[in-house]
């Protein structure tokens, strides 16, 4: 499930361009990074003046969410609770981000399961893969609003397989919070709401690894996730998707779409591990949900 691929304003920039202001063909685009890959922001009817502002607040609002769900950042939240097993008084995001991986182990029975981290750090520094398999499963996590404690020393959780859609929901969110209602929001997974400066809905395209362009997709009030275990090898013929059980992927491409990209991405991600039949059912438990391409591997 780890990954290498691949969150946002101020209350005074709503009133910078507040619904009905909007300029037909117009839109401003922000680039720049959020967990550890490409990131933008495209707001259609205002331009780049007017959207300074926002994208600033955007930036602010995108590494205090990275600080939450980096393996990385040596004082964020997921790296304290890594490091000591326990974590008091854990970020909103992160408890909400548990629940929606709780309700994703169990629709995908089991395929999605963040504890992987140690499975992966084993994998990955040629360490001892048995021992590191005997600390994976999500039974061992525990969380509520007070902690999140792993019930095991060694284990480690890694959201990499779902952070990237949380956070596209959090930053689509809050710029829909603040006004503005036609956007496009990259962060490693697509959201899209409202529609493009040219009045047509956005559109993304589904990329395998080798650069062809399996599909398109319309995104209006829409995400789509795409997750690939070859995107990113971590060592020869060893994916970054990784099974909980020691299986070996499944479906060599998966696409997910949803009115949530943390629920599109969280089944893109599952889905690697699953037949076609297992994964269909798993995505029908999500109202809205759909898959949009499935290459097996």
């Amino acid at each position: 499930m780890p990954c290498t691929r691949r969150h946002l304003l101020a209350c005074s920039a709503a009133a910078l361009v507040m619904p009905g202001a909007a300029r037909a063909g117009v839109q401003a685009r922000w680039q720049g990074g959020a967990m550890g890959a490409e990131a933008s922001i495209t707001i259609a009817g205002t331009d780049a003046i007017d959207a300074r502002p926002v994208f600033a607040a955007a930036e602010v609002e995108i590494a205090r969410l990275e600080r939450i769900f980096s393996l990385f950042a040596p004082h964020g939240a997921l790296s304290r609770l890594n490091a000591a097993g326990v974590l008091p008084a854990p970020p909103p995001e992160l408890v909400e981000m548990l629940a929606l991986s709780d309700t994703l182990n169990t629709a995908t029975g089991g395929a999605f399961d963040p504890t992987v981290q140690p499975l992966w750090q084993a994998l990955v520094t040629s360490g001892d893969v048995a021992a590191a398999r005997a600390l994976v499963g999500w039974g061992g996590v525990v969380f509520s609003a007070d902690e999140v404690r792993l019930a095991r020393p060694g284990m480690g959780l890694t959201l990499n397989g779902i952070a990237q859609g949380f956070v596209t929901d959090r930053i689509a969110a809050f710029l829909r919070d603040r006004g503005f209602g036609d956007i496009l929001v990259d962060m490693g997974e697509i959201a899209g709401f409202g529609h493009a400066a040219d009045g047509e809905e956005w559109q993304a395209r589904i990329v395998a690894p080798d650069g062809r362009v399996v599909g398109r997709v319309g995104l209006r009030d829409r995400a789509l996730a795409t997750s690939a275990p070859m995107g990113t090898a971590i060592s020869p013929g060893q994916g970054h998707i990784l099974s909980a059980a020691g299986l070996m992927p499944q479906q060599a491409l998966v696409a997910v779409s949803a009115p949530s990209a943390a629920v599109a991405d969280g089944l893109a991600t599952a889905l690697c591990l699953m037949d076609a039949e297992a994964g269909a059912r798993a995505v029908a438990a999500f109202p809205g949900a759909r898959i949009e391409a499935m290459e097996p591997a």
